[in-house]
């Protein structure tokens, strides 16, 4: 009996020792208090004048919101030209202490863009002009995630004579253009490099087979967003075949009678926008030198054929046998760009490969030479071709 009230006593003290532990884990757990006020320090500095070109970064101090007990806090800092913070950038960096070091030269930068935005241009800068700033906390959790109701914004503080230069990179055509479209299934890995014109990188051509389901273009071989269709071109009313040219309905750059076109795109830079003026010529190919007996251009018999599919082959006429050695006795061919010497826009097929080997803004290639009877054959869809 002793031992059953033994055992019944030692139950009855871990239960009101077990009862007592979580009462006190529930008084000790910290309560989340949505937070009404959140203050941003006015900065020491904040009428002195501030060359941010010259500066390394602005600082800014805030006290943490009150959310009832410390709390793991992030900081995003917003800046603005406009006392009421409208038109406002979020600077890239966030913080996680309230002293928040901006970094300067972005801050510039945003700056600029936001005035630009507003209808400033280039021959506005440099300014001088007070400068807004607001924060936003929140609480983020283990993850790094910002935890809903715990987001608040600060008062607004100003900076009240910065001076701004123009801190934006300048304009500049691309490097580079590549072509996606109907003919390669609108993959960027099977799409076609254009071409520079010898000592004109603003300028770039290929031969480009269009349909109704169009093509466009890019400085990258992505889908990043600045891919240019139709709306983002000028069609060159001097184009042979301008005129065939339309929008695919749904942004593409498209041809009402589908088929080859040499397509020359023209980059300019007017302000801050890079402009494309592109020219739709006629799909010309032509033999020059030995392989046709004279270097006049567009001479008879130098034309290659035309495909009619986008997968098909420009076959060049019967070639004479030459060596590939020799400067002039070799086989050369090209596509005319306008207000250009041929050369400007040659290439050649078996150096490589059977990849089609462009001049661009290169010197002389190698030479290439080959029997009599035997044609050239080019893909220009594949870039791809061959003399046999």
């Amino acid at each position: 009996m002793m031992k059953n009230i033994f055992k019944s006593t030692i139950f009855m003290l871990c239960a009101l020792s077990l009862f007592t532990a979580c009462s006190d884990d529930r008084d000790s757990n910290p309560t989340l208090t949505e937070p009404t006020s959140f203050v941003l320090n006015e900065p020491a500095a904040k009428n002195v004048k501030i060359d941010l070109a010259n500066s390394t970064t602005l600082s800014l101090t805030c006290s943490q919101p009150n959310y009832g007990f410390p709390a793991v806090t992030r900081y995003e800092v917003y800046v603005s030209p406009n006392a009421d913070m409208t038109d406002s950038a979020k600077l890239s960096t966030t913080y996680t202490t309230p002293k928040l070091d901006l970094d300067a030269a972005e801050v510039a930068s945003d700056l600029t863009t936001l005035l630009l935005n507003q209808g400033k241009t280039e021959a506005d800068f440099p300014m001088d002009l007070p400068v807004y700033f607001q924060v936003r906390a929140y609480m983020v959790n283990t993850m790094g995630n910002e935890l809903a109701g715990t987001s608040i914004k600060s008062n607004i503080v100003s900076y009240n004579d910065v001076h701004l230069l123009f801190s934006l990179p300048p304009v500049t055509t691309p490097d580079n253009l590549y072509l996606v479209g109907n003919f390669c299934a609108w993959d960027w890995k099977k799409g076609v490099t254009m071409t520079p014109v010898y000592d004109h990188p603003n300028v770039f051509w290929h031969m480009v087979y269009i349909d109704e389901k169009g093509v466009k273009f890019n400085s990258a071989q992505s889908w990043d967003g600045n891919e240019v269709g139709f709306a983002g071109i000028t069609v060159d009313p001097s184009g042979d075949l301008a005129g065939e040219i339309k929008d695919s309905g749904d942004g593409n750059i498209a041809s009402s009678n589908p088929g080859w076109y040499l397509m020359i795109v023209y980059t300019s830079v007017e302000g801050r926008d890079v402009k494309y003026n592109v020219v739709f010529n006629k799909p010309v190919v032509n033999l020059i030198g030995a392989a046709v007996g004279g270097w006049d251009e567009g001479a008879a018999g130098s034309e290659f054929t035309v495909p009619s599919a986008a997968d098909g082959d420009f076959v060049s006429p019967a070639l004479p046998a030459l060596a590939g050695n020799d400067t002039d006795g070799c086989v050369r061919m090209y596509c005319k760009i306008p207000g250009n010497d041929w050369w400007h826009s040659e290439f050649i097929v078996g150096i490589d490969g059977n990849k089609i080997s462009y001049r661009a803004m290169g010197g002389d290639q190698d030479r290439v030479g080959c029997s009599a009877g035997q044609h050239v054959y080019l893909n220009f869809s594949t870039d791809t071709g061959k003399i046999e």
